[in-house]
């Protein structure tokens, strides 16, 4: 019998442990797919228990002066049509409020805040998504030095909030200074962070995890398989060529973290570990053991796993993950090959949490 999906209090919600990211929708490069096939592979997910989706939704691109300059003009879906596609699949479920949809508002430029731009968004993402109230709305903000400004789109956050727009609100990608600045600002406002968490990134480890224990704020992690590159498949694989066509962009980005980490070599020592392990576990999959290894930190609340919906799908494998229990042997194996690495210097060399898109 297959192990029950694991879940976790986020908000008003009791979410499941693992969810679908649909970033790769934003472009043909991770492969593509026709909409009734992306959305028939929504309702196969669903049906194996992954309730919980992760799109991206409206961006900030540029808007520095008057205040009257409308949504269309400088706001935009920046990761393709997910909201859009995740609405309509969810509209035609017999029980639509089963399945537990988050999108992003996400400013990267200075803009003038005001309670009509950030309601604009909101509303807007409401309307792809075909929703009277967003289930989790994430905020990121990539300029630090205007703190009254990002501190001002918390608060008029939380009054939509207040007003049934918006269940749970999250951060993304902010640092853990300033995590705990709007959380004791704020308390009990921010009901998770999703932030970048792997056995090769494990910057959050180093402040971002205390952060969230002291708040109870709930990690939600992207970047756990590394791309894909955390699989068996790469067991035994020469170094690939990021300039060679044959790497798509996830595998591009986390190729450049596993070299900051350390060495191809040292990660095909990692990957053989993992794989070790997994014999000693009934020949669970390397990502099975990597998936796993962040669940068990207690400040995660969910795993986001990025699919490419209708061009491949690993929910079976996945799935594996739960009723799996690391051994102290385990762990000392996994950490034996990490004191080897970069990894306990990435947030020097990197920075915190999210600073790799500032």
């Amino acid at each position: 019998m297959e192990p029950a999906h694991e879940t976790f209090q986020l908000g008003p919600f009791t979410a499941p442990r693992l969810w679908t990211g649909l970033w790769q929708l934003s472009s043909n490069a991770w492969g593509a797919a026709s909409a009734p096939k992306i959305r028939q592979a929504m309702g196969r997910h669903v049906n194996r228990g992954y309730t919980a989706f992760g799109e991206h939704g409206t961006c900030v691109v540029s808007h520095t002066g008057d205040e009257t300059v409308q949504w269309p003009e400088w706001q935009a879906d920046h990761y393709g049509s997910a909201e859009i596609l995740f609405g309509q699949f969810r509209a035609s479920l017999e029980t639509p409020g089963a399945v537990l949809g988050a999108t992003k508002y996400c400013v990267f430029k200075s803009i003038k805040i005001s309670r009509e731009t950030v309601e604009a968004a909101v509303r807007q993402s409401m309307q792809r998504m075909r929703c009277e109230r967003i289930d989790l709305l994430q905020f990121h903000w990539q300029d630090y030095e205007l703190k009254s400004d990002y501190t001002q789109a918390v608060e008029i956050l939380n009054q939509l909030k207040a007003e049934g727009l918006i269940a749970a609100i999250g951060l993304c990608n902010f640092d853990s200074i300033r995590t705990d600045e709007i959380c004791s600002q704020f308390p009990g406002v921010i009901a998770s962070t999703q932030v970048q968490f792997s056995l090769i990134d494990t910057r959050p480890l180093y402040g971002m995890a205390d952060v969230c224990t002291k708040h109870g704020v709930k990690l939600l992690t992207y970047g756990t398989l590394c791309g894909g590159f955390l699989a068996d498949k790469w067991i035994g694989e020469p170094e690939p060529d990021p300039y060679s066509g044959s790497l798509n962009p996830s595998q591009r980005k986390y190729l450049d973290m596993i070299k900051a980490w350390g060495t191809w070599a040292l990660f095909q020592d990692l990957l053989r570990v993992l794989r070790d392990v997994g014999y000693r576990h009934g020949g669970l999959s390397v990502s099975n053991l990597s998936v796993r290894w962040v669940l068990d930190h207690p400040a995660v609340g969910a795993v986001i796993i990025g699919a490419r919906l209708g061009c491949s799908e690993y929910s079976d494998d996945n799935s594996k993950v739960f009723g799996v229990s690391l051994t102290d042997e385990d762990r000392e194996c996994i950490d034996k090959v990490l004191k080897r690495s970069n990894g306990g210097r990435l947030l020097q060399t990197i920075g915190d949490c999210g600073a790799e898109y500032r």
